[in-house]
C-alpha cells in the first residue's frame, strides 16, 4: 500500500548552519507526520562545504532517521550551484526547496503540496512582507522592478527560490546542462503552470547571515547578464551619443578657435573635463561588458556544478 503513496523531497541547502539542522529536520519531519501522511517523504540536506559542526550533526541526523539524505560538497560551489545541483539528485515527485534558517517557514508545505495536488506545476513563495533590514529590503525592491523593465523574461519580484518544483520541472532542468545557473529565472522562463503564495519572511532563528553585498551583487550581475540585453545595447547607444557630442564640440571649439584666434584663451581645461568623462564612462561600459564575458566563459568551459565528496543514505 505504501508503494501508491506520492513521494515528497524536501532539499534544504546549508552552510556552516550547525545552530539550525538538527532544528530544520525535526520540524520538517513533523509536517508530514502531523499533516502529510498521505506521502511518502525524503529529506535531502546539500553541505556546501561547511567548515563548523554541521557535518558531523548531519551525520548523526541521518543516521538516526532514514528519510534524511546528505550530500556533502568537495568545496563551497557557490550559492547557486549548490541547490540547483541538489534538486535534482532528489527522487520525488516534487521537491521543495527551503531554507536552512527557518526565513522558509515550514508551515507553507502543506500549502505548497495542496496547491501541487491542484494542478500547479511549480507553487513559488513570494516574500510579500520580511524582517529584514529596510534599506535591504527597499534595494531589493528597486533592483526587482528595474530587471523587469530591462529584461524579455518575466521575472518574479521577491522571489528566492523557496517553493515547490513538479518532477516534470525538476526533469526539464537535469536536461538543461546549466553550468551558471539562475533558478529564479528559469523559472520565470520556462512557463510551467505556477502559482504564487505570498508570505512573511522571518528573520534568522540562529546565526549569521552569510549573503553579503558582494553575494547580492553576484546575483543581480547573473540575473543581469543571462536574462536582459538592455545593458549591451545601452552601452552601444551611449558610446554613438556621446562620440557624436563630442564630435560637435570639437568642431565647434575648433571653429570657435579659428574665428576668435586673438582673442580665445579658454585654456585646456574643457579639454581635461571632456576626457575624464569619456573615459570614466567608457571604464563603466568596459567592466559591465565585462560581466556578459565572464558569463559566456563560464558557459563555454562548461564546468560541473558541483562535486561530491559523500553521500549518507542513498
Amino acid at each position: 500500500m505504501n508503494d501508491c503513496k506520492k513521494k515528497i523531497s524536501v532539499l534544504i541547502p546549508c552552510y556552516n548552519e550547525q545552530d539550525n539542522v538538527v532544528a530544520i529536520s525535526n520540524a520538517v519531519l513533523e509536517q508530514f507526520d502531523k499533516n502529510l501522511t498521505d506521502y511518502d517523504c525524503e529529506l535531502v540536506f546539500i553541505d556546501n562545504c561547511s567548515t563548523d559542526n554541521t557535518r558531523p550533526l548531519l551525520r548523526e541526523v541521518c543516521r538516526n532517521n532514514v528519510r534524511v539524505k546528505a550530500i556533502f560538497n568537495a568545496r563551497n560551489f557557490g550559492q547557486f550551484n549548490s541547490p540547483y545541483y541538489g534538486m535534482q539528485q532528489c527522487s520525488g515527485d516534487c521537491v521543495i526547496s527551503m531554507c536552512c534558517d527557518f526565513q522558509d517557514p515550514v508551515e507553507l508545505i502543506p500549502v505548497f503540496v495542496e496547491a501541487w495536488k491542484k494542478g500547479a506545476k511549480i507553487v513559488s513563495g513570494i516574500k510579500t512582507q520580511s524582517d529584514e533590514d529596510k534599506l535591504v529590503r527597499f534595494l531589493r525592491t528597486c533592483y526587482y522592478k528595474l530587471i523587469q523593465r530591462m529584461s524579455d523574461v518575466e521575472q518574479i519580484a521577491h522571489f528566492t527560490g523557496f517553493g515547490l518544483y513538479d518532477k516534470d520541472f525538476i526533469n526539464v532542468l537535469r536536461n538543461l546542462k546549466d553550468p551558471t545557473p539562475f533558478l529564479r529565472g528559469i523559472v520565470a522562463e520556462l512557463g510551467f503552470k505556477r502559482v504564487n503564495i505570498p508570505y512573511r519572511q522571518a528573520k534568522r532563528k540562529s546565526g549569521k547571515t552569510h549573503n553579503n553585498w558582494y553575494s547580492l551583487f553576484d546575483a543581480a550581475m547573473l540575473s543581469f547578464t543571462s536574462y536582459t540585453k538592455v545593458g549591451l545595447r545601452f552601452a552601444t547607444i551611449s558610446g554613438f551619443m556621446v562620440s557624436f557630442i563630442s564630435l560637435m564640440v570639437a568642431i565647434v571649439y575648433g571653429i570657435y578657435k579659428i574665428t576668435h584666434w586673438n582673442s580665445f584663451s579658454a585654456g585646456i581645461a574643457p579639454l581635461i573635463i571632456g576626457v575624464f568623462f569619456i573615459g570614466s564612462l567608457q571604464l563603466f561600459f568596459i567592466g559591465f561588458l565585462g560581466e556578459y564575458i565572464m558569463s559566456i566563459n563560464n558557459r563555454i568551459m562548461n564546468r560541473p556544478l558541483v562535486i561530491e565528496e559523500e553521500r549518507i543514505n542513498f
